[in-house]
């Protein structure tokens, strides 16, 4: 797990911050940048670059590796740092909160704002590269990626997407985003691989759900990893989350994603409610979807 780097940002001075943002733009070109380059890509003087960099290896921010030349590298609590002091300076961001949820390829947590918010980390790339960097479609053609380009670009993807459908599907309220970190609404209610349905709800949530995709179908989008894991639901009905990898309804595959979405949540509630579920073809669903005729269960 990366460690919450919200507790080091009042101790971190503009000149730490330089250094960070020199060590990234220099990943940009390659995975370890040369100590020689740091000045250039900072702003700041060679002596002041050796003390930048005492600090932030003291404070786990970066990393540093010999091997031809010395070089260095942002771990994710740097990147971290980074996002998370632009939000702070748009008063995007006023106070720290709980983890929420920590993935392998994201770390959630609350924020304040005005209200109750999530702050979204990406982590793709960082130990799944190489399957991350083949699968999906803004890495695939780029020869040099590092785990920064990806996992920011997942961030503006999702945000992008989440903007795409807000609100006319029940997709978090997307509020901010900075490299890898988005802001949005925090969701009420509860996992639906955690939520205990009874029997007049069954039936009345899957509805709800595939009536969502539907609604992003039309509006373009299928989410293509649906799962127990990324819908919530609560009073208010359902929300349905994690959309970096969802791919517009006129890909190649989007069909397949679509109908592969629909039978992960029937085969959910057959697999948990059997004696509850009415009678549905998820073949059939995804269809329907597909053709804009999709009008219940």
């Amino acid at each position: 797990m990366v460690r919450n780097v919200a507790e080091l940002l009042p101790e971190l001075e503009p000149e730490d911050f330089y250094l960070l943002s020199g060590v990234e733009q220099g990943m940009r070109f390659s995975q370890w940048v040369k100590r020689g380059k740091l000045p250039s890509f900072s702003g700041l003087t060679p002596e002041e670059v050796d003390y930048r960099l005492e600090r932030c290896l003291k404070r786990g921010l970066i990393e540093k590796k010999t091997i031809q030349y010395e070089g260095y590298s942002l771990q994710f609590e740097g990147y971290d740092a980074l996002a998370l002091r632009a939000l702070v300076e748009r008063e995007t961001v006023a106070e720290f909160g709980a983890p929420l949820g920590v993935g392998k390829e994201s770390d959630v947590y609350e924020v304040r704002s005005y209200k109750p918010l999530a702050l979204k980390y990406h982590r793709e790339g960082y130990t799944n590269f190489r399957e991350v960097h083949r699968e999906r479609d803004y890495a695939s053609e780029n020869r040099h990626v590092s785990w920064l380009y990806t996992a920011r670009k997942a961030a503006e993807r999702e945000h992008g997407i989440l903007e795409a459908l807000y609100p006319e599907v029940a997709v978090p309220r997307p509020i901010d985003q900075n490299r890898h970190a988005i802001v949005m609404e925090k969701m009420d209610g509860v996992e639906l691989s955690r939520a205990k349905l009874d029997d007049r709800q069954v039936g009345g949530v899957l509805e709800l759900l595939v009536a969502e995709l539907a609604s992003a179908y039309e509006r373009g989008y299928v989410h293509a990893d649906v799962s127990e894991y990324n819908v919530f639901v609560g009073e208010g009905g359902v929300t349905v989350f994690d959309w970096p990898q969802a791919v517009p309804t006129d890909h190649e595959n989007a069909r397949e994603f679509l109908e592969r979405d629909v039978t992960n949540l029937v085969n959910y509630f057959d697999r948990k409610y059997p004696r509850n579920l009415p009678a549905v073809d998820a073949a059939e669903l995804a269809d329907a979807i597909a053709e804009g005729t999709f009008e219940g269960l």
